[in-house]
């Protein structure tokens, strides 16, 4: 296999994976979770989000929260933002990188920031202006890029001009998105080697949800295509609240195991992450769907039965 030597992981665990959670966590909750991520080297968290608390109840606390944690400024701590406005309440907070998310299919973009793919490109161009003039990080994530729950099947050269579109402006980085885990890894390789060989020199990043057991799969055909960098929840919660069967982000304890056996370098502490990972169970008061957490490591050696 053809695979790159080090990968980065995103943590969404606190903003994507908490959206769906019925319990609203605390900031002091939310606080410990951080804590137990930063003990265990992650060093990229996407910590809530600036939307309207009446539409997502459970990231209303996130100014808050951030006020607790901007002092680790050796970690990149990302909010994601839904518009202009958004953006604007992440400045005032003193957020210094920002996600913004746009949907390649025009149903689900409707749905989920209520414009089409287009206005929301035109919008964009106001956003990247205002992120630059305040000296804030944009990435962006483009929802829906291997198929939509309304739509179906997206194309590639959809996706390629989205990315065109996008790359006349200031971003740090773009993640192809699966919201809704319709990839398999046949697809998954196809359009990131295609990504990759077009623009080799920007750095792209992948979300896959193992919504139908192929996260993990996502993840190794955009390693054999060269993408570097992977978003994946603590415990495998979360998923998009404005798409049907959007359940079950890739589980960042499995995705971390998986990749350091196979001798790719992740730099996160795989014990500490477990140890991460129950603390949110016993938080959330359920199990989770991650399986590291419950098996334990696949170097762990049992007694022979007597």
């Amino acid at each position: 296999m053809n695979l790159v030597e080090n990968v980065t992981i995103y943590e969404v665990g606190l903003r994507d994976g908490l959206q769906l959670e019925g319990k609203v966590l605390t900031v002091a909750e939310k606080r410990e979770i951080f804590s137990l991520l930063r003990e265990a080297n992650v060093t990229e968290v996407e910590f809530g989000s600036f939307v309207h608390p009446r539409l997502v109840p459970q990231m209303a606390n996130t100014a808050e929260f951030y006020s607790h944690i901007k002092e680790y400024d050796d970690m990149e701590l990302v909010a994601l933002i839904p518009n202009l406005k958004g953006l604007e309440i992440a400045e005032v907070n003193g957020v210094k990188s920002v996600n913004y998310v746009i949907s390649a299919s025009d149903t689900h973009n409707l749905q989920n920031v209520r414009q089409t793919t287009e206005q929301s490109l035109n919008n964009f161009k106001i956003l990247s202006q205002y992120a630059s003039d305040h000296n804030i990080t944009l990435n962006v994530t483009v929802g829906t890029s291997f198929g939509c729950p309304f739509e179906g099947i997206v194309s590639e050269k959809g996706i390629m001009n989205i990315l065109d579109s996008l790359l006349l402006h200031n971003i740090k980085r773009i993640t192809l998105a699966d919201t809704t885990g319709m990839a398999n890894p046949k697809q998954v390789y196809n359009l990131t080697k295609a990504v990759v060989d077009e623009w080799r020199n920007f750095e792209f990043g992948c979300h896959f949800h193992n919504t139908r057991g192929m996260g993990l799969s996502n993840i190794i055909a955009g390693l054999e295509a060269g993408i570097k960098i992977y978003d994946s929840s603590l415990g495998g919660i979360g998923g998009c609240p404005f798409a049907p069967g959007a359940t079950g982000n890739v589980c960042t304890e499995d995705v971390v195991h998986m990749l350091e056996e196979m001798g790719v370098k992740t730099s996160i502490g795989l014990d500490k992450l477990i140890d991460a990972s129950n603390k949110l169970k016993e938080i959330l008061g359920h199990d989770l769907p991650g399986q590291v957490a419950k098996a334990g490591k696949s170097s762990r050696l049992y007694p022979v039965p007597s």
